[in-house]
């Protein structure tokens, strides 16, 4: 009689344990900021990590280029090149800008969103439309061509590595469009390596 008594008790304690567990976890914790992985710091000198870009620019000068930096948490880099500083019929201008998500919350109820999740969610919210998939990140890209004779490109690309988001606008003319869309998604791999 006592012994099932106590498998008795111990079975409704087993189910009462599981049943508050069950509870517990369909209500949720609430998030509290210590929940939230923060975003990273991004170098303080990632475009001058980046380095030359004067083969992207008309030659209006012998020596590199470095991009101009602005930003903390998303760092924007700029160089550019217009036609009057180089007495052609030449331009060119080329903008970086990369961002370090943090983690978000993801409501009640729910675990909250991981950095790598809010940049991806950023990635495919982002405007250009046209996937590349050949790449080794995911990638968006988008050109706009431009000119009488269609000499002048203007590109768009979006790539997301992990919690990273790097965004490259470049114009050029005159350019061929293929050369000008390498040149900019070689440009955002290597933001994405210079910001590990």
């Amino acid at each position: 009689m006592a012994s099932r008594l106590v498998r008795g008790t111990a079975i409704g304690c087993g189910v009462a344990a599981l049943v508050g567990g069950g509870v517990g976890f369909a209500v949720g914790e609430p998030v509290t900021k210590a929940d939230l992985v923060p975003a990273r710091e991004l170098p303080g000198d990632l475009c001058a990590r980046i380095g030359d870009v004067s083969k992207l620019l008309p030659k209006a000068s012998g020596g590199p280029v470095t991009m101009t930096q602005g930003g903390t948490t998303t760092i924007t880099c700029q160089a550019g090149s217009s036609r009057a500083k180089v007495r052609a019929y030449t331009s060119a201008s080329v903008k970086v800008t990369v961002t370090a998500y943090g983690g978000q919350d993801a409501g009640a109820g729910n675990p909250p969103f991981t950095p790598e999740q809010v940049a991806h969610r950023t990635f495919t919210r982002s405007p250009v439309k046209g996937y590349d998939e050949g790449r080794p990140y995911p990638t968006k890209v988008e050109r706009t061509e431009g000119g009488l004779a269609g000499e002048s490109w203007n590109v768009h690309a979006v790539v997301q590595h992990a919690d990273i988001v790097v965004l490259v606008d470049y114009t050029a003319n005159p350019i061929d469009g293929d050369i000008a869309q390498q040149a900019a998604l070689a440009l955002a791999d290597r933001a994405i390596w210079e910001s590990k």
